[in-house]
């Protein structure tokens, strides 16, 4: 590792443990809507007023309940309609995920050019757990989407700190290398921070930790697989590993050896619940 790789790491996770670091707030209207889900009695009107302040957010959650892969023959043209057709618990995971993109906006070129990679691999990775839970777990796709959404929510507080430091901006390989290191510390952090629940609040610090092998099938396996899935055809080094020493792949299972994207049913719906997030 360089010695300005090292530096950083060093400061940052100093930063972590005297709680010196600046952990990013979740954008309000997410804090909003994750108040309201705490709320047992909470009603769909007093939800759609609650997410009906952030017009970006409204209609982004009325083009995912049109998209292909959740829509009926009935097109949804309001918030109402499409709180309903969710439900509540799905629309509150939903708009939380999707406020997170407000977040990744930086003040110099490089930083927004990294944070969009960041924010656009973090989507991909959102649809493929959506459609793995679907379909080969009894879990919540809503939590699945959401846990990809925020895997990578730990980059987020490296790359502010390297706007503030050109040394490290100007060599990519060393922020490449932090990042690579501390995201998953500083992840857990933030979600832990944000009171998220504990099967998500551990997911960065877990799901490259491809030896993990826990009791029942979870969202770190789901999104570990498609992590993984979303390297396939690639020369990325996750695809020079072995597959078929993750337990994730047994417990989803799933054949470690199959390309997901090869059955066509599968690869639709992942394209679908890619675009509907985009």
């Amino acid at each position: 590792m360089s010695k300005l790789a090292d530096k950083v790491q060093q400061e940052l996770i100093q930063a972590i443990d005297n709680d010196e670091l600046v952990l990013p707030t979740l954008p309000e209207v997410a804090l909003k809507v994750r108040e309201a889900a705490e709320d047992p009695d909470i009603s769909i009107p007093a939800l759609c007023k609650v997410i009906g302040n952030d017009a970006a957010l409204t209609a982004r959650i009325i083009k995912v309940v049109n998209s292909p892969l959740l829509r009926t023959n009935r097109e949804i043209t309001d918030l109402q309609m499409a709180v309903s057709r969710l439900g509540i618990n799905y629309t509150c995971n939903l708009a939380t995920g999707l406020a997170m993109e407000q977040m990744f906006q930086a003040t110099s070129d490089v930083v927004d050019r990294k944070m969009r990679e960041v924010w656009n691999k973090s989507t991909e990775i959102a649809g493929i757990s959506h459609v793995l839970c679907r379909h080969y777990t009894r879990l919540m796709p809503d939590q699945a989407t959401l846990a990809g959404l925020i895997h990578q929510i730990g980059v987020l507080p490296i790359l502010t700190y390297a706007e503030e430091h050109d040394e490290l901006l100007s060599d990519s390989i060393s922020l490449n290398h932090v990042i690579e290191k501390i995201h998953p510390i500083i992840g857990d952090k933030i979600l832990r921070t944000w009171d998220f629940p504990e099967l998500i609040a551990t997911l960065p610090s877990q799901y490259l930790d491809f030896s993990r092998n826990s009791a029942k099938v979870d969202y770190v396996d789901i999104v570990q697989v498609a992590t993984l899935q979303s390297y396939l055809g690639s020369e990325h080094p996750y695809t020079q590993l072995d597959w078929s020493k993750v337990p994730a792949f047994a417990k989803l299972g799933l054949d470690p050896s199959a390309d997901l994207q090869a059955d066509e049913d599968l690869s639709a719906a992942m394209e679908a619940a890619m675009s509907m997030l985009q």
